[in-house]
């Protein structure tokens, strides 16, 4: 049997909870379980508002707009992400700047930062990786300091902290993704945390198409018209209903991820003590969700044939990102800062394990036993060269 890389887990209330929206008969949507999804988040995070979305994606847009972006505004980001981080903004004419990562968790090197400012930058961008936090103290300070927005994308970061703090809850604005591989899911979706009040009243208008057809439904006005820019970024209710099962057990099925990521962890200390490979690194204060286990191989070379090896095995490893500044549109919608050489160099390295909640002991035992056979597969092929 093949070990799949994600198996989508569904708690069993989702069908339930579907057919409660049909019967409703509400199933666009704003509807009674999109309102139970946000109020779940609000008390989840603290954040000041949340706003379900169809995707991560929808997200950031909101994001972009709410910042007010414009042609030429130049938006600091990390070049390992993923596209939307960046499509966002350039959809509104802006420009990314790709800084570099830090070599430990693989998110924004925060020293390089600052000095890509210029009075062009509108606003901060942030990655937490595998739901592992930015160096926040920094990455605010500069923030503070220069008088920018701060953007989290913590599309991985459900339910992660950094120093007791919500991932999506330090910036002005979060964004969450609850895209069928990520801890709970709708298939797709996703969420705005909006921690500027400011900011609140418009997100709503962005939202629903650039109308403020939100406060119509609350009285506020006697009818609903267009008054500024938007999108349909609504999920239907029957996504927010299957989300809301998963909610229901939100610490259940991190806690269920966190036993399989702990059995990897400890299964491969050995070989990072012999440099053969490199574990994730989880910084002090840093409270994870095992969003995803990886391990960073020697080279590109060696994890092209440790990816064959496991497929031989009948186990699906992936790697992930394409460095945004190496791909087309990178190069042609944004702009480098510095020597990004830690991008170059651990995204060919990264390998992600099959990891969901109901891996049973024996799959996970033969994904460990898979990694450290395939390894010594590859390095019987070539001389080992770690860097």
């Amino acid at each position: 049997m093949i070990i799949p890389f994600n198996k989508p887990h569904i708690t069993g209330r989702e069908y339930s909870f579907m057919a409660g929206a049909v019967a409703n008969g509400q199933l666009s949507g704003d509807g009674p379980y999109t309102k139970k999804c946000n109020e779940w988040l609000e008390k989840t995070t603290g954040a000041q508002k949340a706003l379900l979305t169809h995707s991560c994606t929808a997200a950031l847009e909101m994001s972009a707009i709410l910042a007010d972006t414009k042609p030429g505004d130049e938006i600091i980001m990390p070049s390992y992400s993923f596209v939307s981080t960046a499509n966002a903004f350039v959809l509104r004419g802006g420009i990314p700047v790709f800084v570099d990562i830090r070599p430990d968790t693989l998110n924004i090197d925060e020293s390089g930062i600052e000095d890509a400012v210029t009075e062009r930058t509108k606003a901060i961008v942030i990655v937490h990786y595998a739901g592992v936090a930015c160096e926040m103290e920094a990455i605010l300070n500069i923030a503070a300091k220069r008088r920018l927005l701060l953007v989290e994308d913590a599309a991985q970061g459900i339910l992660c902290t950094w120093r007791g703090r919500p991932l999506g809850t330090l910036g002005d604005l979060g964004t969450l993704s609850f895209h069928e591989t990520k801890n709970i899911h709708c298939g797709e979706g996703g969420a705005l945390l909006i921690n500027n009040e400011k900011m609140a009243g418009r997100a709503e208008i962005i939202r629903e198409k650039g109308t403020n057809r939100s406060k119509f439904f609350r009285g506020e006005v006697d009818k609903y018209t267009w008054v500024d820019l938007g999108s349909s970024y609504l999920p239907s209710d029957l996504s927010a209903a299957f989300l809301w099962a998963q909610m229901e057990e939100a610490e259940g099925i991190t806690a269920r991820r966190l036993k399989v990521w702990n059995r990897y962890h400890e299964a491969f200390e050995d070989m990072e003590k012999k440099e053969v490979l490199r574990r994730p690194v989880i910084p002090e204060g840093c409270l994870h969700n095992a969003h995803m286990y990886y391990l960073l191989l020697p080279d590109l070379n060696f994890r092209t044939a440790f990816i064959g090896e496991m497929r031989e095995r009948e186990i699906n490893t992936v790697f992930h990102y394409v460095a945004l500044h190496n791909s087309p549109a990178g190069k042609k919608f944004g702009r480098v800062h510095g020597i990004l050489k830690q991008t170059e160099q651990l995204s060919g390295r990264l390998v992600r394990l099959p990891l969901w909640p109901d891996l049973s002991d024996e799959e996970i035992n033969r994904v460990i036993q898979g990694v450290l056979l395939s390894i010594a597969a590859v390095e019987k092929k070539r001389p080992r060269l770690f860097q």
